[in-house]
């Protein structure tokens, strides 16, 4: 649950490319290209990009349980890429349809196995307070994955974001992280013990860190273990949604191999899960956009 809007890729020649993105959209997609039901609740706009956003959600197999939201147009993303293949983004929000989803317009029922919130979920209004209140009324069964994906651009009030990311905190699952997300959430450059920062956001009920360094070592955090997991190196073509396609990966092979939110002790078996994900995120950034592998494609 969170945002679906249009990347704008600005490349370092000026080139300007329109491509489907959002953190929870991406994921949904990568989920749904490892053939693991998923749907996607996140609010589209009936404009003309809507009308892509949604085709592309239903070509890839994803449910839509929102009908599109009349009248808003769609969320607007600017990632300027620089010549390393990172991008850095400024975002177009506000009359958009992402933000307008209320309490009223969609609930999670005991049957579904994994929550996935993040990104804009957790800064525009009143989609944020939604999905709080969804996160703090899941079941019991119910596995809750966060990605807190930091946007700064969006956020002018950055205490009140923490709080309530502080409150999701403790009822996540799962956390996926970047250096990026905690430098924002620490207010510091946390290169000096990174594995401390993110231990530090185990709160509750959480039973793991998933921490992604770019091209480096994915770290497993628990409250009393550090998993290193190898990256193979490949050449970029760029990062877009390649922490999406990561989480997306994690959820869909976690749900494939049956598991549930009470085994997530399991080490042994995260690590596998890690491994596949780190496989789809590599192929994802051989690619233009947010572009995840579909199932078939994978060895």
């Amino acid at each position: 649950m969170g945002e679906a809007l249009v990347d704008l890729i600005l490349t370092p020649d000026g080139a300007v490319g329109a491509i489907a993105g959002g953190g929870p959209f991406n994921m949904a997609r990568t989920i749904a290209r490892l053939e693991v039901p998923v749907s996607f609740a996140g609010g589209i706009s009936d404009d003309a990009f809507g009308v892509r956003l949604t085709e592309l959600l239903i070509a890839d197999g994803v449910r839509l349980p929102l009908p599109a939201r009349h009248g808003l147009l769609t969320t607007l993303a600017l990632a300027e890429v620089d010549n390393s293949g990172a991008a850095t983004y400024r975002f177009y929000t506000e009359g958009t349809a992402a933000p307008a989803i209320s309490a009223d317009d969609i609930t999670v029922d005991s049957q579904t196995q994994v929550l996935a919130v993040g990104t804009l979920g957790l800064v525009l209004e009143p989609m944020a307070s939604t999905v709080e209140s969804l996160v703090a009324a899941a079941a019991d069964e119910t596995l809750v994955f966060l990605d807190p994906n930091c946007r700064p651009a969006t956020v002018t009030d950055r205490d009140a974001y923490l709080a309530r990311l502080a409150r999701v905190l403790t009822r996540a699952d799962v956390i996926k992280v970047s250096r990026d997300d905690l430098n924002y959430i620490c207010g510091r450059d946390v290169h000096a013990n990174p594995i401390h920062a993110a231990r530090g956001l185990l709160a509750g009920d959480t039973a793991l860190v998933l921490f992604t360094d770019g091209s480096e070592i994915v770290h497993i955090i628990t409250r009393s273990a550090d998993i290193e997991v190898p990256v193979a190196p490949i050449e970029i073509v760029d990062t877009v949604g390649a922490g999406d396609a990561f989480g997306g990966a994690f959820i869909a092979y976690w749900a494939a191999s049956g598991r549930t939110r009470a085994d997530l002790g399991d080490l042994d078996a995260v690590r596998r899960c890690v491994e596949k994900a780190i496989d789809v995120a590599a192929i994802t950034c051989q690619r233009v956009g947010a572009d995840p592998p579909h199932l078939h494609e994978l060895a």
